[in-house]
């Protein structure tokens, strides 16, 4: 009994490497569903919540030349790029690039403000996933950080 056992996690985990689904999905019959958007998360997601918690999806647009302002988010943030390529400039004035089928998470609180941009030429589309504490905004404005604004040139 104990080799099989054995033989049976060792073909699971050679067929989870592979991507292949181990067991068959449960029967969904009179449901309808659609998928709003698949995205690879490279280092994984923790969300550690205390307390009542508001849980609102969204797609968000933002135009070419767009931009979203500064802002923080009083709770996480799990967002998929549908389309386009997001690029956001962080707290620490870091850059990040994120291209269409890829996962983000944006930490909660104002240590984690940030602006999103669509420097490219077409819509950038999130489908964002808002974990809130209860009766919370989904974003807080705030001014661009003086630190990452370039310098000011000298007229010549």
């Amino acid at each position: 009994m104990r080799c099989r056992r054995t033989g049976f996690v060792l073909a699971l985990a050679a067929l989870l490497q592979l991507g292949v689904p181990a067991v068959s999905r449960a029967t969904d019959a009179g449901t309808d569903s659609t998928l709003l958007a698949k995205g690879a998360a490279p280092n994984g997601i923790a969300v550690g919540n205390r307390g009542a918690t508001d849980v609102i999806v969204r797609e968000v647009t933002i135009a070419p030349g767009g931009s979203t302002g500064w802002h923080y988010h009083p709770g996480a943030v799990v967002a998929v790029v549908k389309s386009g390529t997001l690029t956001r400039t962080l707290h620490d004035c870091s850059t990040e690039v994120t291209s269409a089928g890829t996962a983000i998470v944006e930490p909660a609180g104002r240590a984690h403000s940030h602006n999103g941009r669509n420097l490219g030429t077409e819509p950038v589309v999130l489908v964002a996933t808002y974990l809130l504490p209860a009766g919370q905004p989904l974003s807080q404005e705030i001014p661009e950080p003086t630190h990452c604004r370039p310098p000011e040139r000298e007229a010549p």
